[in-house]
């Protein structure tokens, strides 16, 4: 099992979190396996940036992201060099420091296409 440390977010875990994932996990589906309800708009189909997370610690064991979510990422609120949409990051071996950021941007919400 590969540790997250989740770092406090005000709405989804306040007081932050340590969870447990299994390598080959996405980063979102461990969340959601432990309760922390990081919005996912599109399914987890890489179609949208709700799920966006920043690696603030094992940022490179992860896979290196593709064009496709390089590109929707470039759209994020709060965009960093270490941002990952978490339905995309798999998890491997290695633990992780996760944030989740504040805002998030829904297209579809905001009745954006």
């Amino acid at each position: 099992m590969t540790r997250i440390v989740v770092l406090p977010n005000v709405e989804l875990c306040p007081e932050g979190a340590v969870i447990e994932a299994v390598p080959g996990q996405t980063i979102c589906d461990a969340l959601l396996a432990n309760e922390i309800e990081i919005e996912h708009a599109c399914e987890k189909s890489c179609a949208c940036t709700t799920c966006h997370v920043v690696v603030r610690e094992g940022f490179n064991s992860l896979e290196s992201a593709d064009d496709l979510e390089e590109d929707l990422l470039d759209k994020a609120w709060g965009l960093e060099s270490q941002s990952r949409l978490s339905c995309q990051a798999v998890v491997a071996d290695t633990d992780l420091v996760v944030e989740i950021p504040r805002y998030t941007i829904n297209m579809v919400s905001e009745g954006k296409k």
